[in-house]
C-alpha cells in the first residue's frame, strides 16, 4: 500500500545518501591510509579512514584519537571480528551491500558489529534480512541478539511473536534448554506470553 510504498522511497534515499557519502570518502582520499586488523592473527585489510568515520561515529572518533594521528600504515584492530567477517563489514560499507550467501553466513556477528560501532545502514540491513528468514531454528538466536543489542527492538517483536506461533516446536527441544540457562529472562517472557495467548484462544472459543 501507500505506506509500503513510502517506507521503500525512504530506505532507497537513505541508501543513496549512504552510497553519496563512500563516493566523498573516495573522492576527498584516494589512496588507502589505515589497516584495520581482525582479533584472530589474521592480515589485516587496507581501507579509507574518510569512508570509516562517514560511516560510523564510533570509527570517527577512535581514528580522530591522538593515537590514529600517524603516518598512512597505521593499524586499528578490531578485536571481535576474524578476517573473513572483518573482510565483509569492510565490503559492506564500500558497496553499500553483500551478497546474499555471505550476508547468511556472517549476519550474526555483522549485527553485532553495526551495533557497537553504530553503523546505522548495515543495522537496518541485517534486521531486514533477520526479519526476512526468521524460522524455527534460528528464532531464539535472533531473539537473543535483539535483547542484547537494543538497535533491533523491531526485531525483538517479530521474533517473539514468531517463537509463540512456533512454541511447541521450539520450547521442547535441546536448544531451548540451552537458551534458558543463558537467557532467563527470555524465557519468561516465552512463557508468560505463551500462557496469555492460550488463555485469550480460549476466551474466544
Amino acid at each position: 500500500g501507500f505506506t509500503l510504498a513510502l517506507r521503500r522511497a525512504s530506505e532507497m534515499k537513505e541508501k543513496v545518501n549512504y552510497l553519496t557519502s563512500c563516493l566523498t570518502a573516495f573522492k576527498g582520499q584516494v589512496h588507502k591510509d589505515i589497516l584495520v586488523k581482525p582479533g584472530n592473527d589474521g592480515p589485516s585489510i587496507a581501507a579509507h579512514k574518510s569512508l570509516l568515520s562517514a560511516n560510523s561515529v564510533i570509527f570517527k572518533f577512535m581514528l580522530d584519537s591522538d593515537t590514529c594521528k600517524a603516518p598512512p600504515g597505521h593499524t586499528i584492530t578490531l578485536a571481535e571480528l576474524s578476517y573473513l567477517e572483518l573482510y565483509a563489514l569492510l565490503e559492506f560499507l564500500y558497496r553499500g551491500e553483500l551478497p546474499k550467501e555471505k550476508l547468511e553466513k556472517h549476519v550474526y556477528t555483522l549485527s553485532i558489529a553495526a551495533d557497537k560501532y553504530e553503523i546505522k545502514l548495515l543495522q537496518k540491513y541485517c534486521e531486514h534480512h533477520m526479519l526476512g528468514s526468521l524460522n524455527t531454528s534460528n528464532a531464539l538466536k535472533f531473539l537473543e541478539i535483539s535483547e542484547t543489542y537494543k538497535s533491533y527492538s523491531h526485531l525483538k517483536a517479530e521474533a517473539m511473536i514468531f517463537i509463540i506461533k512456533n512454541v511447541e516446536g521450539i520450547v521442547f527441544t535441546p536448544k531451548f534448554d540451552a537458551f534458558a540457562v543463558e537467557n532467563p529472562h527470555l524465557a519468561v517472557q516465552i512463557t508468560r506470553a505463551s500462557v496469555v495467548t492460550n488463555k485469550n484462544k480460549k476466551h474466544k472459543v
